[in-house]
């Protein structure tokens, strides 16, 4: 069975720095894309990054450009989601999906249980 477990959020004040840590088990870690959401109460999952193992290609909401970086990690099946600069803006519960692909929040197949991530001003 496919799981993906998050880890890393907490609270930060502005401008502060977390590292995000999504560990899969039970795929074929190399075959997929993993992408990062975030949502906030009463809001849709917005995307916020995401990395296809299979190529390294990264894509990233404009909201993030320049101040989040994805990058995995094979051997460890994780994928990092590395939060510089942090805006009151970016709080939200963070989740990172599996699938063949980036895709849109509704066509993810596996996802973890979400980290929250509290950026104070």
């Amino acid at each position: 069975e496919a799981q993906l477990v998050e880890s890393g959020g907490g609270l930060v004040q502005t401008g502060g720095s977390l590292t995000l840590s999504c560990a899969g088990s039970g795929f074929t870690f190399d075959d997929y894309a993993i992408g990062w959401f975030r949502q906030t109460p009463g809001k849709e999952p917005e995307g916020v990054s995401c990395i296809v193992n299979a190529t390294g290609r990264t894509y990233y909401a404009d909201s993030v450009k320049g101040r989040f970086t994805i990058s995995s990690d094979s051997a460890k099946t994780t994928v990092y989601l590395q939060m510089n600069s942090l805006k009151p803006d970016d709080t939200a519960v963070y989740y990172c999906a599996a699938d063949w692909g980036c895709f849109d929040a509704d066509e993810y197949d596996y996802w973890g249980q979400g980290t929250q991530v509290t950026v104070s001003s």
